[in-house]
């Protein structure tokens, strides 16, 4: 039974899945929508909110603590100067998924995250 277990395992190692998430959380931040697999998709949705709040907060702090998860600087700056003034009037939700269908390969159910304009 999974009770009270939260979290996707992804078929990855630890450091593998954290960098993996880390890296869809930094090009959806980057390039503000990103295509991968539904499962992917639903575990970076939470984090990416949580990089944006952060950046609601726009301390000193909250932008150390961003910087502790998305490694480029440049990113960190969009976060806190355009997404944290996008979004200052909005409580949360800040991404959207998108069905796209299954992947030619392997059939693994496609969507589409992209953050709301």
């Amino acid at each position: 039974m999974r009770h009270k277990i939260a979290g996707r395992k992804l078929g990855r190692p630890t450091g593998h899945r954290r960098a993996m998430l880390r890296n869809l959380v930094t090009d959806l931040l980057r390039y503000e929508k990103v295509v991968t697999t539904e499962a992917r998709a639903k575990e970076v949705r939470g984090l990416a909110e949580k990089m944006i709040t952060l950046g609601k907060g726009g301390s000193l702090h909250s932008r150390r603590q961003a910087l502790t998860f998305v490694a480029d600087t440049k990113v960190v700056d969009k976060i806190f100067a355009e997404l944290a003034t996008k979004y200052a009037d909005r409580p949360g939700g800040y991404t959207r998924l998108i069905k796209l269908g299954p992947r030619l390969g392997d059939g693994a159910a496609m969507v589409k995250l992209e953050l709301v304009s």
